[in-house]
């Protein structure tokens, strides 16, 4: 997940805890909250993190 949002245009923003921020170079109101935990993220937070990220499961294809 992390290394299509980075191709996508995202950076480094913040951590907190093991939770990391997100932020779109080409629209900065784009923020998305990843995870950090070590283990495989499940589906449902998958998804949120592509309405996050204004993303479709295509781009990770």
């Amino acid at each position: 997940v992390l290394k299509v949002l980075l191709d996508k245009g995202f950076f480094f923003v913040s951590q907190n805890g093991s939770h990391a921020k997100y932020r779109c170079h080409h629209n900065p109101a784009l923020t998305v909250i990843i995870p950090l935990h070590g283990k495989e993220i499940r589906y449902g937070t998958f998804r949120s993190i592509l309405r996050q990220a204004k993303l479709t499961e295509d781009d990770f294809k």
